[in-house]
């Protein structure tokens, strides 16, 4: 919409950190882009960025304006796709972040059977820790988090949660691959791979080793999977998933850790609170609650707005 278009100067500015990146980006010049922008500032009265030498930064009326930007422009494409929904034709863009575990799977999974019937609606998905969930929800980069014990904060708002304990992985022949169910001391016998002190799975552990008193033997910290997994292969250690970022063949095994050991945490799928959400955003959303409970044969605790 080219009423939008002075707002979407200042978002994609404002991200850049500097009108040159943010002109190549809008295929326009610097010196036009950074005509458009002391126009704005003009009107309103106040600057909007801090000139510095290797580029700007938003100032304090600049962070309260980008706010009501980003809001404006995602409102704007909700209300988009309300309209194209009018016309049975379910169209619209879906943002997802969500942790490590959860990606490689079940996301994959869950877009793949929501775009078999929905083939105009289009994803971006990446990977974000515990912290930066509420970010990108609060930034409007995200319209949907789906995170392992996430920071929360008065913006965070759930829309479904779910149980997930933690899993103890290993190669198939390491000797605790032998018993159904770890407990604190099988734990502490042998080196392990940790997630990075971002992440939920991490912040669980974190907890489990104060309470006890105990320190794991920590041989390697990582915050990607796929290297985790390809090194217990290498050398008799653990490391930790969520059943969710399990799947049925992989060359892994993994066994249930007593909960007195290494209680559970929670998995959350959440939007910005006060946001409503596009069409196409809202129902992957749902379905996704809804798999949650099919999975786990329990239902999953829905929060209203």
């Amino acid at each position: 919409m080219r009423h939008l278009l002075p707002l979407h100067y200042i978002d994609t500015v404002a991200r850049s950190g500097s009108i040159r990146r943010a002109a190549d980006k809008l295929a326009i010049t610097s010196t036009a882009l950074n005509r458009r922008i002391l126009a704005m500032e003009e009107e309103l009265g106040v600057p909007l960025f801090e000139r510095l030498p290797r580029g700007v930064r938003l100032s304090t009326a600049g962070e309260l304006m980008i706010q009501h930007i980003r809001s404006q422009i995602a409102d704007m494409e909700r209300v988009r796709s309300q309209i194209a929904d009018l016309s049975g034709v379910r169209r619209g863009h879906v943002s997802i972040v969500c942790g490590q575990a959860i990606l490689p799977h079940f996301i994959s999974e869950q877009i793949a059977l929501y775009r078999k019937e929905h083939t105009a609606v289009t994803f971006s998905v990446n990977v974000c820790d515990r912290k930066e969930a509420i970010e990108q929800l609060t930034s409007f980069d995200a319209d949907i988090a789906v995170v392992f014990e996430p920071f929360r904060t008065a913006e965070f708002h759930p829309v479904g949660r779910v149980e997930q304990p933690l899993r103890a992985i290993m190669s198939a022949n390491h000797p605790l691959a032998k018993k159904e169910k770890l407990g604190w001391s099988d734990l502490l016998s042998t080196p392990v791979v940790l997630p990075t002190t971002s992440s939920g799975m991490r912040f669980i552990l974190d907890d489990a080793m104060l309470r006890k008193g105990d320190e794991l033997q920590k041989i390697i910290e990582s915050d990607n999977f796929d290297f985790i997994k390809n090194y217990l292969e290498h050398e008799h250690c653990i490391s930790f998933q969520l059943p969710i970022g399990l799947k049925a063949g992989d060359e892994i095994v993994s066994r249930e850790i007593e909960e007195r050991a290494v209680p559970g945490g929670n998995l959350f799928v959440a939007q910005l609170k006060g946001r409503i959400l596009p069409v196409a955003a809202a129902l992957f959303a749902n379905s996704v609650v809804k798999e949650l409970e099919i999975r786990y044969a329990k239902p999953v605790e829905v929060i209203s707005k």
